[in-house]
């Protein structure tokens, strides 16, 4: 079974409020399109929230999200991804997004997933020449996971099993566009949230 997991444990230092709370034009708010556009394309979802959030992981829980909460959260992002592969260890793959990128189409995701035919593979989508997200990763990188920490998240095993990584080439802006300001949000609510059914 391969796993979605959902970063949701920030801090939203530079936006100065919650942006994951913010709504995008149909009211939606950004963690929750997110959250929707990964579950359009994989079924197992698990979203990591951090412990001084409890409105975002209702948010989540209500529209039938599993949440985890994360207590290191503090540590950064990579601290983060280790606790949510660590409770999906029964997975064979793991598809890990970011939950301030709501504009990621779900068939995007589908190839990403697809990717991971080997335990030994790894997948990211690269919009003109720059890597974005969701990055697959198989199994055989399960340890290597669960002992991350700080903030640079998975790049470290990006970067020692580069042979491995599959690159690819997608027309999708969604999966570079990530929510740190309030005119990265300003620019996310032109893009529909809708998240669609994908058909595998």
């Amino acid at each position: 079974m391969k796993q979605g997991i959902l970063l949701a444990a920030g801090f939203s230092r530079r936006f100065g409020a919650n942006k994951l709370l913010q709504p995008l034009t149909d009211g939606v708010p950004v963690a929750l399109a997110a959250a929707r556009r990964l579950r359009a394309a994989l079924p197992e979802v698990l979203a990591v929230v951090n412990s001084g959030d409890p409105a975002l992981g209702r948010l989540l829980d209500e529209d039938g999200f599993s949440i985890t909460v994360c207590s290191r959260a503090e540590d950064g992002m990579g601290a983060s991804l280790a606790w949510a592969v660590e409770q999906t260890a029964q997975a064979s793959a793991w598809i890990v997004a970011l939950a301030d990128m709501p504009s990621i189409r779900p068939e995007t995701i589908v190839q990403v997933a697809d990717a991971i035919e080997r335990p030994i593979a790894l997948a990211a989508p690269v919009f003109h020449g720059r890597r974005g997200h969701p990055v697959g990763f198989g199994r055989a990188y399960f340890e290597q996971l669960i002992r991350l920490t700080g903030d640079e998240g998975a790049r470290s095993i990006l970067r020692d099993h580069a042979e491995q990584v599959r690159w690819l080439v997608c027309e999708d802006p969604g999966v570079i566009a990530d929510i740190d300001t309030p005119a990265d949000l300003q620019s996310a609510t032109l893009r529909p949230s809708a998240a669609p059914g994908v058909e595998r």
